[in-house]
C-alpha cells in the first residue's frame, strides 16, 4: 500500500532527501552583471531548528510507533484490522460501534497537542462520542475514500482538504480516493485541477495511480501553514467533479414553469390528429402512400455521432 511504502519502505526518507536537494538548489545563486541576486528560499526542514540531515534522522525517528490514521467517512471502518495502524473512523452516520459520529465538516481544529508519541496514542484510544473537536497535527494519514465526490460544492470539498492539513503532522499523508469508470486520461484536466488546488493548501502530491474505477492520489503535508492564495485564484472551485455541471442545467429546467392545457384546448388538439392521414408509412420509398409529397426522417445528432 502506499503507507507502508512511505512510512515503512523508505518513501518518506525519499521525500525528505528530495526537499534537502530542493533547498539546496534553491539557495544556489549564479553571479550576473547588473542582476539582483534571488532571495534566500528558507528550507523547509528547518522547522525543527536543525540542520537538513540531523531533521531527517529526527524525523524519521518520531514514525517509529504506531501510524495514527483518520478515515474521514469510515462508515464500516476497514483500516482497523491493520495492526500497523492506530485508526480512528468517523461518519456522520456510523455503521458499526467502532465507528465515531462526527460531522467533518464542522468538526473543531483546536491547538496540537505537546504530548509524547504514546501520551497521543493514548488520547486517541479515550475519545468520546460524538466527537466534535480534535486537535491539530495529530495524525500521520487522514483518508478520503468515496468521500469528497458526494459533497454537492467544491467548496465544500475544498474546506474538507483544508481540515485535513490542519489535522495532518508535518509530512502526513491525505489520501484521495475518487470513482471514476472512464479511461484513464478522460478526467486528466480535473485531476490536474485537483492537484493545483489540493497543493495550494500545502501538499505535494506524492503518489497517483488509476484504476478501473476510481482515482488514487496521495499529498504530503509539506508546510505547517495553508498557504493558499484565494484571492488571485478561485481554488475551491478547482476542486470539481461532473455532476457539478449537470446539477445546475436540472437547476435551471426544474425551475422552468410548465405549461398545462385546459379541457377545450385537449378536445381542441385531440380534433386536430383526427386530420392526420390514416395511411400506414412506406418506410422504404420515404413518402407516405397517400400522398405524393416526400416524407423526410429528421437528423438525429445523437444517431449521427454514433
Amino acid at each position: 500500500s502506499v503507507c507502508r511504502e512511505y512510512f515503512q519502505n523508505g518513501g518518506k526518507r525519499k521525500a525528505l532527501e528530495k526537499d534537502e536537494k530542493r533547498a539546496l538548489l534553491a539557495s544556489k545563486t549564479v553571479p550576473a552583471l547588473n542582476v539582483p541576486q534571488a532571495p534566500k528560499v528558507e528550507d523547509p526542514l528547518q522547522n525543527f531548528g536543525l540542520t537538513n540531515h540531523e531533521a531527517i534522522t529526527e524525523e524519521l525517528l518520531h514514525s517509529l510507533g504506531k501510524i495514527r490514521l483518520l478515515d474521514v467517512g469510515s462508515c464500516f471502518n476497514p483500516f482497523l484490522k491493520f495492526e500497523e495502524f492506530l485508526t480512528v473512523g468517523i461518519d456522520i452516520v456510523p455503521a458499526v460501534e467502532s465507528v465515531y459520529k462526527c460531522d467533518f465538516l464542522n468538526l473543531q481544529i483546536q491547538q496540537p497537542l505537546q504530548l509524547a508519541q504514546d501520551a497521543i496514542d493514548a488520547f486517541l484510544k479515550q475519545l468520546k462520542n460524538p466527537i466534535d473537536s480534535l486537535p491539530g497535527e495529530l495524525f500521520h494519514v487522514v483518508v478520503f475514500s468515496l468521500l469528497l465526490s458526494y459533497f454537492p460544492s467544491p467548496y465544500q470539498r475544498w474546506i474538507c482538504c483544508k481540515k485535513a492539513h490542519e489535522l495532518l503532522v508535518l509530512n502526513g499523508l491525505l489520501l484521495v480516493i475518487t470513482p471514476d469508470s472512464s479511461h484513464q486520461n478522460r478526467r486528466a484536466m480535473m485531476m490536474k485541477s485537483w492537484k493545483i488546488a489540493i497543493e495550494s493548501l500545502g501538499f505535494k502530491r506524492f503518489k497517483y495511480s488509476k484504476f478501473s474505477h476510481m482515482h488514487l492520489m496521495a499529498f504530503r503535508k509539506t508546510s505547517l501553514q495553508t498557504t493558499s492564495d484565494l484571492v488571485s485564484r478561485n481554488y475551491p472551485g478547482m476542486l470539481y467533479i461532473p455532476q457539478d455541471f449537470n446539477s445546475i442545467e436540472d437547476e435551471e429546467y426544474s425551475s422552468t414553469s410548465c405549461y398545462v392545457r385546459s379541457d377545450t384546448e385537449d378536445e381542441q388538439l385531440a380534433y386536430g390528429f383526427m386530420e392526420l392521414p390514416d395511411a400506414p408509412y412506406d418506410s422504404d420509398s420515404g413518402e407516405s402512400q397517400s400522398s405524393s409529397i416526400p416524407f423526410y426522417e429528421l437528423e438525429d445528432p445523437i444517431l449521427l455521432l454514433s
